[in-house]
């Protein structure tokens, strides 16, 4: 086998980096599960026809085939793609399993994703999502908005990351603006208005004069609103005295004040809430609160997250399934993050325990140590071999396992399987401290009992 080289796009991680992932899913999961949230997981592929909307996300579609397709294979297997993001399994799956669900549904997935796109930081051909949803059967009332927003403040607020800013909008504001000021294409408006963040304002300017048939003062007005940005609901008052007038844009502005002051007491110097007119997302199926959530110092990924609310996830011709919901990108956020040294794994095993050997005759002795700590939750190993102490603890200490311990025959203890026989002493390795211990009581600090996650400052 020749030498393997790594795949641009599909990270590995190695094992005090996996520590990181797995520690951020099981909080974010703990969180969504304390709100009501049950976890699924959808299959890798689906139907071509379900993926492929015709746009640009379908050059990126990684399509499934087999390498020597035989006779027996089927049209089916041929037109089957590895999903690119998490919404659209999701929206097949309320479908097929609508009889199954009580609705509204609560849900949350931590799954990967695959799209072939050119990799780039905080873009991957594979990486992980997590995603959360509301799906209402016909209709679903609009407090859930402000519960999803709010449930993934919490989610992200329980996180040792940079300050994240969730910039919200609302597409009934946007829409019953551009209404009110005459403009017929207001669909092209919104996709010209998401590009202010990659193209110049006199750019996309030109764009709405070009590509949705506006004024030039009709795209001035346009500008102006996505300029509005603040913390607080006197966004309402700034927007009005812009003078447009309409009844859908009075929807809006009341939707997207009930967020901000829904969220009010679970912002937090971590994690903000705020009005940011700009915000548009392109997507069509957006259909009220629209969301990114974007990083300081960590603005070149653009956002790392982001949803809404879309009053058509899912429809089978006689039913339709409204939804809310919002997607953190987990592979987005941390791999720069670890890259640069801001979180860290505490250490790269499980394990915070070596059992030391004495001789290969003490192994059933040290099994038994580790099968007692093991019982209370103390994740631990035995030496491979008997060597000396030294070299044992060099062992531990290159793989991150802080505390060694040794059993001694007691001279005095009777024969060395009998209750007694045995002293315990445990040692901490960076400290030098050792003590004496007992295998059926003694838990390590809960700081070391598991790997976790250390920001820059915890780092030695």
């Amino acid at each position: 086998m020749p030498k393997p080289t790594p795949l641009s796009g599909f990270p590995e991680l190695l094992p005090a980096q996996r520590v990181v992932e797995r520690e951020v899913i099981a909080t974010l999961s703990r969180v969504f599960e304390l709100h009501g949230f049950a976890n699924i997981e959808t299959r890798v592929v689906e139907p071509l026809d379900v993926l492929a909307k015709g746009g640009e996300i379908d050059k990126e579609i990684y399509v499934l085939q087999r390498l020597q397709a035989g006779p027996d294979q089927t049209a089916a297997d041929a037109t089957l793609g590895m999903h690119f993001d998490l919404t659209v399994p999701f929206s097949r799956y309320v479908l097929e399993n609508s009889g199954h669900l009580e609705f509204p549904f609560r849900r949350f997935q931590v799954q990967p994703a695959w799209r072939g796109e050119r990799p780039q930081e905080g873009r991957y051909r594979q990486f992980t999502q997590a995603d959360i949803d509301i799906v209402g059967r016909d209709e679903l009332g609009f407090h859930h908005d402000v519960e999803v927003v709010r449930v993934m403040v919490e989610a992200l607020g329980a996180l040792p990351l940079p300050p994240l800013t969730f910039c919200v909008n609302n597409r009934k504001l946007i829409q019953g603006f551009y209404r009110g000021l005459g403009i017929e294409d207001v669909t092209t408006a919104i996709r010209v208005i998401d590009k202010l963040d990659k193209l110049p304002a006199e750019v996309v300017a030109a764009q709405l004069v070009e590509q949705a048939g506006a004024t030039e003062e009709q795209a001035q007005r346009c500008l102006e609103l996505a300029t509005i940005r603040v913390a607080d609901t006197s966004f309402v008052e700034r927007v009005r005295a812009l003078g447009v007038t309409d009844e859908l844009l009075e929807t809006g502005l009341a939707e997207l004040a009930a967020v901000v002051e829904g969220c009010a007491d679970v912002v937090s110097d971590r994690v903000s809430v705020e009005v940011d007119l700009r915000i548009a997302r392109g997507l069509d199926y957006y259909t009220g609160t629209v969301l990114e959530i974007f990083m300081a110092g960590y603005e070149r990924l653009k956002s790392v997250g982001g949803g809404g609310r879309y009053d058509a996830l899912a429809s089978d011709g006689r039913t339709t399934y409204p939804g809310v919901g919002v997607s953190f990108g987990v592979s987005r956020t941390l791999l720069p993050l670890m890259a640069d040294g801001v979180l860290a794994g505490s250490r790269p095993v499980p394990s915070a325990v070596l059992v030391a050997l004495t001789d290969e005759e003490s192994r059933p002795a040290a099994q038994r140590v580790a099968t007692a700590l093991r019982a209370r939750g103390v994740a631990c190993e035995v030496a491979p071999t008997p060597a000396k102490f030294g070299k044992q603890i060099r062992f531990a200490e290159r793989r991150g396992i802080p505390y060694v311990w040794f059993s001694r025959r007691d001279p005095d203890g009777g024969e060395p399987d009998a209750a007694g026989a045995l002293t315990h002493e445990v040692k901490d390795i960076r400290s030098g401290e050792q003590v004496a211990a007992d295998p059926a009581t003694w838990t390590p600090p809960t700081e070391d009992l598991r790997a976790r996650v250390l920001t820059e400052e915890q780092q030695p």
